[in-house]
């Protein structure tokens, strides 16, 4: 979905795209593009990688999720850290 969210600005060259995400490899990028495509959800044209009104249908529906993550993200970097919570032990067996 990464792809998706990227697109949302406006068409992007496959370059662009790799850069926006974060340089994940060229071979997986065009994995997903490929899948993306054969969906419907992203199409190719002379201005790069844009989503098609499938595409853009489906990142509304995602808006609330992102909006969602970004509180989440604040809510974690604002709260004090805690130790981890130890395992507990499982009892010992008497012989």
């Amino acid at each position: 979905m990464g792809i998706v969210w990227q697109l949302d600005r406006g068409p992007l060259t496959f370059r662009a795209l790799q850069s926006a995400c974060e340089d994940v490899s060229p071979s997986l990028l065009n994995r997903r593009l490929k899948e993306l495509r054969a969906t419907g959800l992203v199409e190719h044209g002379s201005a790069g990688y844009r989503l098609t009104p499938l595409g853009l249908g489906l990142l509304e529906l995602l808006r609330p999720l992102g909006a969602w993550a970004d509180g989440w993200a604040e809510d974690i970097e604002a709260a004090p850290s805690n130790p981890p919570m130890s395992t507990p032990r499982s009892p010992r067996r008497r012989s």
